[in-house]
């Protein structure tokens, strides 16, 4: 099957199947969306959203957290990955936000990344989901699903060479939303261990032809 058409189904399949995907991360304000997603990383979200729920009833701006100390910080978040580094990251960013940022997540992703704790993925992230900016953040299931499937060249070694791409044979227009389809099909189909291969709708494109090599 040719590349193209690979892309074409997968797309009209998601649109039907997920039309309304989003991001699972809980959140209210786009400062609150920053942190989450600065959490989540090597982390799941359900997990990241358990420890944000008090984190946030405590410290829902950037103001309360800049004022905050690492010790403090690390109470909340222990239970996730890295919270040693990720207590840095969350006060050096909210100090960053007031004192460069005027308090505002700054729009150009490529900006966004002078936040510590802040790489593309995550700026990708919050670009779109905040601003709907059409790019397209490559986590591990996205890194995961989209070799798998034969989306990218198996040469693909690095989240970046799979961004460039899915980018060059996905309408920019649904760039976002890839993230989400991919994200959503990985974490509930197309696992790490055991994927429903035998269940999958997208067997029919995939590059181990519905089995786990």
């Amino acid at each position: 099957m040719k590349l193209d058409q690979k892309y074409k189904i997968l797309i009209k399949y998601f649109q039907s199947a997920m039309p309304n995907a989003k991001i699972e991360l809980n959140y209210e304000t786009p400062f609150q969306l920053l942190i989450a997603v600065i959490l989540s990383a090597q982390c799941t979200d359900k997990r990241v959203n358990i420890a944000t729920k008090k984190l946030f009833e405590v410290f829902p701006t950037a103001q309360a957290m800049a004022s905050a100390s690492e010790e403090i910080i690390f109470e909340y978040i222990k239970s996730l990955s890295y919270p040693n580094s990720k207590a840095k990251y969350l006060i050096a960013t909210s100090r960053l936000l007031i004192k460069k940022f005027k308090n505002e997540i700054p729009y150009d992703e490529n900006l966004m990344q002078e936040l510590p704790g802040v790489g593309r993925k995550t700026a990708h992230v919050v670009a779109f989901n905040l601003y709907k900016k059409d790019v397209l953040a490559v986590d591990t299931h996205v890194f995961r699903v989209a070799k798998r499937i034969g989306l990218v060249s198996q040469n693909c070694k690095t989240p970046l060479s799979v961004e460039k791409e899915i980018c060059k044979n996905t309408p920019e227009k649904y760039l976002g939303k890839m993230n989400h389809w991919l994200v959503l099909h990985g974490r509930y189909t197309c696992t790490a261990n055991s994927p429903k291969c035998s269940t999958c709708a997208l067997k029919i494109i995939c590059s181990n032809n519905g089995k786990l090599t």
